[in-house]
């Protein structure tokens, strides 16, 4: 059963809003775009890998896609977690082309394709930490101890991979391709036969997790160093990404493509919440979308059909959920 469906990750939205409204020659801009490019091969992997979970019994196993959880000051991304009432399976998914070699000994991870080497972080690494987190968190919350395990598959068909080293015994297991995750899974049913959890458990763990899921607002600005004030501000141009659009005849003009937009501003409004702040005040969106009238700026935001708190000058307005 798919608890939490699988959608576009916030943090691709957040990259994407923010490669928008950062100036070309912004020092960290190729970063941004390198981040969102990889991201978006990841998210392209694991909707392949789809594929393979609609296989699973809908009735053993409770399935939760793109999990944001609060680690301190950081974030716990998961793929994929699997809940079922013998253990909790972790699923990272990587979508990388050419051979692939698990380091065990040195705990590296590299990439041959196209006679190029190149080295990324070490997947098991990761995998080990989000174990460890949902490990902590179902002590946490006082759950019984269910067996918290990971796979890392490898969701492109083209790739080949190794595992080396002295530990590769207790990595090989864990490491597949997705063509052959069912059978990994059997192996996990194999490995933890006894149950922990009943339904009951299940239906609360599975709640408490969707309820954690969240990303703070300023978290990709924090990861670049990236200031509220080295954004380019304004209404864009749906058309051709002109900056910045002005209004005339009732509605946004763009002086470089020539076309009209009734509602322009609603991608203005939504870059506002995934960068700078989940609300935002009149002033602000007119400062924002640079918006000259109190009145029109007001009746932007009133039917955007965004919720809101206070009076006058001090009202916010904000979504009922981010992504909006």
């Amino acid at each position: 059963m798919v608890i939490k469906e699988r959608t576009i990750p916030l943090v691709i939205q957040i990259l994407d809003a923010l490669s928008q409204r950062l100036p070309l020659n912004y020092p960290k801009y190729q970063q941004v775009l390198e981040e969102l490019g990889k991201r978006q091969a990841g998210y392209q992997g694991e909707v392949a890998l789809d594929y393979y979970l609609r296989l699973l019994p809908i009735d053993k196993y409770m399935i939760l896609h793109d999990l944001n959880l609060p680690d301190g000051d950081y974030n716990c991304q998961i793929d994929t977690l699997l809940l079922t009432p013998e253990f909790a399976l972790i699923i990272e998914v990587k979508n990388m082309a050419g051979k692939l070699i698990f380091d065990t000994e040195n705990e590296q991870f590299m990439q041959f394709n196209n006679e190029k080497e190149k080295g990324y972080s070490y997947p098991i690494a990761q995998a080990e930490r989000h174990q460890e987190y949902v490990r902590q968190l179902i002590a946490k919350h006082k759950f019984p101890p269910v067996p918290v395990d990971y796979l890392v598959v490898i969701s492109n068909r083209y790739a080949s991979y190794v595992t080396t080293g002295k530990n590769a015994h207790k990595v090989k297991p864990r490491v597949c391709k997705a063509d052959v995750f069912k059978n990994k899974i059997l192996y996990f049913e194999k490995l933890y036969s006894d149950p922990f959890l009943n339904a009951k458990d299940l239906q609360k763990l599975s709640r408490l997790l969707v309820k954690m899921n969240t990303i703070p607002t300023n978290y990709i600005l924090k990861k670049y160093e990236i200031k509220k004030e080295d954004l380019l501000t304004g209404v864009y141009c749906p058309t051709c990404n002109h900056f910045p659009l002005i209004r005339k005849k009732l509605k946004w003009y763009c002086s470089s493509c020539g076309k009209f937009s009734k509602d322009a501003h609603i991608n203005a409004l939504k870059d506002y919440f995934l960068l700078i702040d989940s609300k935002i005040t009149n002033k602000q969106f007119r400062e924002f979308a640079h918006i000259k009238s109190h009145d029109s700026a007001k009746r932007f935001l009133l039917s955007a059909n965004l919720n809101y708190f206070g009076t006058n000058k001090g009202r916010a307005y904000f979504p009922k959920t981010i992504p909006w």
